[in-house]
């Protein structure tokens, strides 16, 4: 039998796993929780869900529906998932984040090619074909392991969880249901601002009190997970046009837009519990109280789970990794997940698929795989393997990674939607192609079904 050991049972290790075994292999998917926990988990399920319930838009066109739709049609058991939980979110995917993860830890359970095995690897093994897939949120031990493997410093930045209130502690007298731009109908609650309501607002924001981070670490924060605080310092009408930006909503109240407003985004299938969007923080427990209950409608919120703050591990992808998610140095060892140095659910479960396809194939001496060229899992795998090495950051899928048009394919159309909806066909065309011929091969063909 073809064994392959997976370390870490989140996104992108339960993606990985589940796909190498059904490839025909072995897979002992190793998870330290609950033996050990982490600053951010609460539970001892696979791919618990530890910050936004959102998987990202799933809008035909965008560069996030491109990449879900990839990891569709390859099978991928985390879309699989989302389908079956999913909550309502207007163009995004969404999930009822327990459901999600339970869903998940039984379909692992129930893969008689995959033993759960709970227990914290502090040492990675120097033969065995071996998938890295720790997250974010990699042990102490284990990551300088990984140290000593990379052969380099650590790298770092700190991320964030929103706060969660429950439903029934909104004032939906003043909250209203309404999307931005009128997509998905009243998926959202919104909470109007008026002028004065939001200098209120806005100065005990940048006022409050922050939980101090570790000494003598430099903070590095991904420009697309900010706190909302670090954006508030950048300017007053930051939160304006960033999180808190009212374009397309219409207060029944007044028949106008709000000055600002908060988007509140349901959290599981009960809608007992609602998120802030966009609201990720690293405020004191009892400040962050304060400050979101001068939020109209929220002025009585109970608060379900407070923000948080916590710090994130990832490699220098581009120096150690092939575009086949495997060490350049160590050939039976690969990486997957956010740790390789992609952003975001969805990027992490597609790094997860493509070793897991790898190491199933490297256990039969197969020719391992690089994603096609126009796809978006091409894309990110491109990326982590093969950008600047110097201040290398995480990423998210965007239009900017994927393979551009030829100049005559631009030409043959003026709207940047357009163009960006003949990338993704071209994409979707190539990787239904390349599916079609990986997944003929035996004994790949389980795959296939």
């Amino acid at each position: 039998m073809n064994e392959i050991n997976v370390i870490g049972g989140g996104l992108a290790g339960v993606e990985a796993a589940w796909q190498a075994a059904k490839a025909g292999a072995s897979v002992r998917l190793f998870e330290m929780r609950p033996l050990r926990q982490t600053p951010a988990h609460r539970t001892d399920q696979l791919a618990e869900i530890v910050c936004s319930n959102s998987l990202k838009s799933d809008e035909s066109g965008s560069a996030s529906h491109l990449l879900k739709e990839e990891l569709r049609r390859g099978n991928s058991l985390v879309m699989e998932a989302a389908a079956a939980c999913r909550v309502p979110a207007g163009a995004a995917l969404a999930v009822d984040r327990k459901q999600f993860a339970e869903y998940i830890t039984n379909r692992i359970k129930a893969n008689p090619q995959i033993e759960i095995v709970r227990q914290e690897v502090t040492k990675i093994p120097a033969d065995a074909i071996t998938i890295i897939a720790t997250g974010p949120l990699t042990s102490e031990s284990l990551t300088f392991e990984i140290m000593k493997l990379t052969g380099g410093d650590q790298l770092y930045f700190y991320d964030a969880i929103s706060p969660i209130v429950a439903a029934d502690s909104v004032d939906q007298s003043i909250a209203f249901r309404a999307a931005r731009y009128g997509k998905g109908g009243d998926d959202y609650l919104n909470c109007p601002f008026d002028e004065a309501q939001y200098a209120v607002f806005y100065q005990a924001l940048i006022e409050a009190v922050s939980v101090p981070l570790q000494r003598f670490e430099e903070t590095r924060w991904f420009e697309a997970c900010l706190p909302i605080e670090e954006l508030a310092r950048r300017g007053v009408d930051t939160l304006r046009f960033g999180p808190m930006k009212p374009v397309g909503l219409v207060d029944p109240r007044t028949g106008r837009e709000p000055y600002a407003a908060v988007q509140l985004r349901q959290e599981n299938l009960m809608a007992d519990a609602y998120s802030l969007v966009g609201f990720q923080n690293h405020l004191r427990y009892g400040e962050q109280a304060r400050v979101l209950r001068l939020v109209p409608g929220m002025e009585r919120a109970e608060f379900l789970q407070f923000g948080q703050i916590h710090r994130n591990t990832y490699i220098n992808g581009p120096s150690v990794l092939s575009a086949t998610m495997q060490m350049r140095s160590a050939s039976n060892l690969f990486f997957a997940g956010q740790i390789t140095g992609v952003e975001g659910y969805v990027e992490s479960v597609a790094m997860g698929w493509l070793a897991g396809w790898n190491a199933a194939r490297l256990s039969t001496g197969k020719e391992l795989l690089i994603a096609p060229p126009r796809s978006a899992i091409g894309a990110l795998a491109r990326y982590v393997s093969s950008a600047e090495t110097r201040n290398y950051q995480p990423v998210n899928i965007t239009f900017a990674l994927l393979q551009p048009l030829r100049p005559e394919q631009a030409r043959s159309v003026r709207r940047k939607r357009d163009r960006h909806l003949l990338q993704v066909k071209l994409a979707l065309e190539e990787w239904d192609q390349w599916l079609h011929e990986i997944t003929s091969e035996e004994p790949l063909m389980a795959m296939a079904k």
